[in-house]
């Protein structure tokens, strides 16, 4: 099974100070899992792009540190460069490369801007497929006016409020962080140091002012010649070719040609190809064929056997083993419910038929994969539990010291296996709370996941239940009849919120 991969590029605002550079790319690569690709500086620009790739998880706990690093060792108060910049960690994209889907992305973007308004006390505003307004998809309508004229309009102008974090901005600015598709920074070098003539091949040559569709250009001067910077957003639609012979015929009119040209980062082997197939006119040419490389590949390429794997949950619980047991089938219930919400909610967000509700469903995915996991780990917390009860018993009792001994550790055992099914109860009733509101707003054609839901968060309730009382036998009888009261309580809002939600997906069916 291939590993999921998701890509992040982060734009530093530092180009100048190899030792600032060293210190945001130690803290990338000091994650395990993720592969440090390429990092492109340009003192002129004064900003360093770092490309790194691994499993989700490592990739967003990589992005974290690098911009809690950049925050630390970037002011930008004393910032000067060529290219545009609201903070230090300027702009956090993720884009999707294997077994990983947009939207998984966008949920990355989510957590991580969450995580660094409130621990780094950082504004962070979403864009591209990200963005939770329109206007933020395009980045260059959060960056404008840079980091100076947001300082002066956040926490006044409604317009420049941040998704998370706080209303104001320190030294380190503000990050813009989003998920999207892959880009190409491409940059032309004319044959003049007459940088108006670069702005204006790129105003030509932009979208936003009635260029190229996907092109995102400027003019500046780097290294003493006048360049245009572009960010090409779709390569399949508007090719590196078509860019670069408009920017080539632009330039004839000012009587300056191309010099050179330059990628920042990484571009993928498609968008080559196809830039070749278009100067060379190669129109038959097939790359899987007809490339080397992918031939030899393919050639060599071999399916490796399948591992042996470890008995799964459902092995486990059909064993001759006294665990996992009802309660661990209990809370595996109530995960399967919290997955199933989480999966309509995904697939409602993104849907244009769905966008008034969006803004509601992605807090019900977040809180929803929280139950999950919470309600995964509780599989384990209740065989632990019963495996600890059992353990007391086998305590000696050859004296009364031992007999006391014994008799207080399954107390405590027993205590410890009826607070486990309650925890699992209190999450699957949160479930089901969650399911009655996606079944109402969530996609219609997934509305019977919802009620499938409902129908394994209450079976999760009603199992917790029935392990609760069980337990309860083994307790003090205050104590047992205050745990009971609980559970009977838990299982009547079960009851009631299940047929909310039978009742909404009956309504839309």
């Amino acid at each position: 099974m291939s590993m999921p991969l998701v890509e992040c590029i982060p734009n530093f605002s530092e180009g100048r100070r190899p030792e600032v550079i060293a210190a945001i790319v130690n803290a990338i690569t000091a994650v395990d899992g993720v592969v440090l690709l390429d990092r492109h500086s340009d003192p002129d620009h004064n900003r360093t792009v770092v490309t790194f790739v691994g499993p989700p998880a490592a990739v967003e706990e990589a992005a974290f540190r690098s911009i809690a690093k950049a925050a630390e060792l970037i002011d930008l108060n004393h910032h000067t460069g060529e290219h545009p910049r609201i903070g230090a960690a300027d702009v956090v994209p993720f884009v999707p490369i294997r077994d990983v889907t947009m939207t998984d992305c966008i949920e990355i973007a989510r957590r991580l801007g969450k995580r660094v308004g409130a621990e780094l006390g950082i504004p962070v505003y979403l864009y591209e497929k990200a963005a939770t307004r329109p206007e933020r998809e395009n980045l260059e309508n959060i960056r404008r006016g840079q980091y100076e004229a947001l300082k002066e309009e956040i926490g006044v102008n409604p317009a420049r409020d941040p998704d998370f974090g706080p209303k104001k901005v320190g030294p380190a600015g503000a990050t813009v962080i989003g998920a999207r598709d892959p880009l190409i920074a491409y940059n032309v070098y004319l044959t003049t140091d007459d940088v108006s003539i670069a702005k204006k091949i790129a105003r030509a040559v932009r979208h936003s002012s009635g260029g190229l569709r996907y092109v995102k250009a400027l003019g500046m001067l780097v290294e003493g010649r006048a360049q245009v910077s572009m960010n090409l957003t779709n390569y399949r639609k508007t090719p590196i070719a078509r860019a670069v012979e408009l920017i080539r015929r632009e330039a004839a009119r000012y009587g300056v040609a191309v010099h050179h040209s330059e990628l920042v980062g990484l571009a993928p082997e498609e968008a080559l190809v196809n830039a070749a197939r278009w100067y060379l006119q190669l129109d038959q040419f097939d790359p899987n064929e007809q490339v080397l490389e992918r031939r030899l590949y393919a050639a060599l390429a071999e399916s490796p056997p399948s591992p042996q794997e470890a008995p799964d949950f459902l092995d486990r619980l059909a064993a001759a083993t006294p665990t996992p047991g009802g309660g661990s089938a209990s809370a595996y219930a109530g995960a399967q419910a919290a997955a199933l919400v989480a999966m309509v909610g995904r697939l409602t967000v993104g849907k244009k038929k769905y966008r008034d509700v969006e803004a509601e469903v992605w807090p019900l995915i977040e809180q929803a994969d929280a139950l999950r996991r919470d309600l995964t780990a509780a599989v384990e917390e209740d065989a632990a539990a019963f495996e600890a009860y059992m353990a007391a018993r086998k305590l000696p009792r050859n004296t009364e010291e031992e007999k006391a001994r014994r008799a207080q550790a399954m107390l405590e055992a027993t205590r410890t296996a009826a607070a486990v099914p309650l925890k699992t109860a209190r999450l699957a009733l949160e479930v089901l709370a969650l399911a009655r509101r996606i079944a109402e707003i969530g996609n219609v054609n997934a509305v019977s996941d919802a009620g499938t839901a409902a129908a394994l968060a209450r079976a999760a309730v009603e199992g917790a239940v029935l392990n609760i009382r069980i337990n309860a036998t083994g307790l003090p009888e205050a104590e047992a009849a205050d745990l009971t009261a609980q559970a009977d309580d838990l299982l009547r809002r079960a009851d009631d919120l299940h047929a909310a939600v039978m009742a909404a997906v009956a309504g839309r069916m």
